[in-house]
């Protein structure tokens, strides 16, 4: 399946738009990562335990977004955007959706 952030895929025509297909993962921070991010927060340097959280995240919505096009019948998406969001009341969790259209293209 073709993914994109843009609005055509170059070389191909968009010949069918089945709507806009969503992968929304929410996943909670452990409190391991969040000793070890505080003291990066404190001495500076990078947080690779909520880097590597993040990254993970991301993967699973644009997984999730894919076989959400593939159940329309689709064989790209275009337009992908992602959104982050930092939930609950100590803010221990983490909301990442994709979403974009789902298209088929020659």
């Amino acid at each position: 399946m073709i993914v994109t952030t843009t609005n055509a895929i170059e070389g191909k025509k968009v010949i069918t738009y089945h709507g806009i297909v969503f992968g929304e993962v929410i996943t909670g921070v452990n409190f391991i990562r969040d000793i070890g991010a505080g003291f990066r927060n404190f001495f500076g340097g990078r947080s690779e335990g909520y880097e590597s959280e993040l990254i993970e995240a991301r993967q699973q919505a644009l997984e999730e977004l894919k076989q959400n096009a593939t159940k329309y019948g689709a064989n790209a998406v275009i337009g992908i955007d992602f959104d982050y969001e930092v939930l609950g009341a100590d803010n221990a969790m983490l909301m990442v959706t994709a979403s974009g259209t789902a298209v088929t293209v020659e």
